[in-house]
């Protein structure tokens, strides 16, 4: 799914127009919309830059591909603008204002958490603004990005007078051991919640903590999805594995599952998914939470003869198989064929995956595999993505990171 990569056959030298130089190789992806530089693609550049210095970007001919933010990770600089015009608070509020106008038109009425800028398929490169009810989250890829935080707080003191803005980091994994943030990640506006916030997704009420960043406890990017299942929920038993705090087991009991099996390893978690129960009105009495490794959990399951008739498959991105990080060719088949086998005749594989350099078709080829191990065949009945608050811009392949799809067991 990511840009085809390619180095320059010669190493960084000070740029003596005090622009970046990029190779012709990088030129051709920043004319194609590209908004990433990659070290090995900078031929020259002025010394002493440091991150969040606004520099040019030009090739070896000099010909200018615009402004962008120098930063020392793995992306040298991101470019936010095509032209050779500052990178100001106009630039980055006039960003702001299309996002939310986008969102406006598409998060649903009866939804108060929604993302608000999605990185670079927003046009602001390394920066990610999500909306928690009365409260947001400020999240930066890199040091880099660093100088838009303070344009961002105006403008949603303008425009949405949060309660609180709280700032996260979300550095590559390839930097997490050295990374140092330029500001402590927290509260940097207004005030702290005193306790959970309420919000709401098409109706239904989350209890979520916007200062825990990645476990501010809703994944917004599922809604479309959730949604799609809603008419099909009703009567079925239904497991929910990787529950996490459980709003797909909420979604499943308040449109008429008959019971609903959450598994996850963190007891904390399924406390959170217990809580949003009963926030829905819904009585947890009548489901069932186990904190268990999930691989563990489906061969009890299976040698006890448990069966359900939708199984939802959702390994976080960061969760580790036999072999280290999660292989959508060698363990995503494996839990597959584990759901499969606690399935009835009939029944609905709900399947997703969290991996940008995963490809549909490599997705689509995990489950059949999966199917084939577990020696029951399976149709393909739905695929689905991103909810569409978090969208994909299409010159940024790596924008269309969730893969979600609806099997059937065929041996009904």
């Amino acid at each position: 799914m990511k840009r085809p990569y390619r180095a320059p056959p010669s190493r960084p030298s000070q740029a003596p127009s005090g622009a970046v130089v990029v190779n012709g190789y990088s030129a051709r992806w920043l004319n194609q919309d590209f908004c990433w530089v990659y070290p090995a693609e900078v031929v020259q550049r002025p010394p002493n830059l440091k991150p969040g210095q606004e520099v040019k970007l030009i090739d070896e001919q000099g010909k200018a591909y615009g402004v962008g933010l120098w930063d020392d990770g793995w992306i040298s600089a991101r470019r936010y603008r095509a032209d050779e015009g500052p990178i100001d608070a106009a630039l980055i509020h006039s960003r702001l204002d299309l996002a939310y106008a986008l969102r406006q038109q598409i998060v649903e009425p009866n939804t108060t958490a929604y993302r608000l800028v999605n990185a670079e398929n927003d046009e602001l490169p390394g920066l990610r603004v999500d909306i928690w009810g009365h409260y947001a989250t400020i999240t930066l890829d890199a040091p880099g990005v660093a100088p838009l935080i303070d344009w961002v707080c105006a403008w949603l003191d303008e425009h949405l007078s949060p309660r609180g803005v709280y700032l996260h980091w979300r550095p590559d994994p390839r930097e997490k051991a050295r990374f140092e943030p330029p500001i402590p990640a927290g509260l940097i506006r207004g005030h702290a919640p005193p306790g959970d916030v309420r919000v709401t997704e098409r109706g239904l009420t989350c209890l979520v903590r916007p200062a825990l960043g990645k476990d501010v406890g809703l994944y917004t990017d599922m809604r479309a999805n959730r949604a799609m299942l809603e008419p099909y929920w009703g009567g079925r038993r239904v497991l929910n594995l990787f529950a996490h705090t459980g709003f797909f087991s909420v979604a499943a009991a308040a449109n008429g599952a008959s019971e609903v099996v959450s598994i996850d390893l963190s007891e904390s978690a399924l406390e959170r998914a217990e809580a949003n129960f009963v926030a829905n009105e819904l009585d947890p009495s009548g489901h069932l939470f186990f904190a268990e490794d999930v691989r563990a959990a489906l061969d009890r399951l299976r040698r006890a003869g448990e069966r359900f008739d939708l199984v939802i498959l959702d390994p976080p991105a960061f969760s580790h198989g036999p072999e280290g990080v999660m292989s959508a060719g060698k363990d995503y088949p494996r839990l597959v064929a584990a759901c499969l086998r606690v399935m009835e005749p009939g029944g609905w594989l709900v399947a997703a995956l969290n991996q940008g350099e995963v490809s549909p078709r490599d997705f689509h080829n995990a489950v059949r595999d999966g199917a084939r191990r577990a020696e029951r065949p399976v149709q393909h009945l739905y695929d689905g993505g991103q909810a569409p608050d978090h969208p994909a811009a299409a010159h940024f392949p790596e924008g269309r990171y969730l893969k979600f799809g609806v099997w059937r067991c065929m041996d009904a």
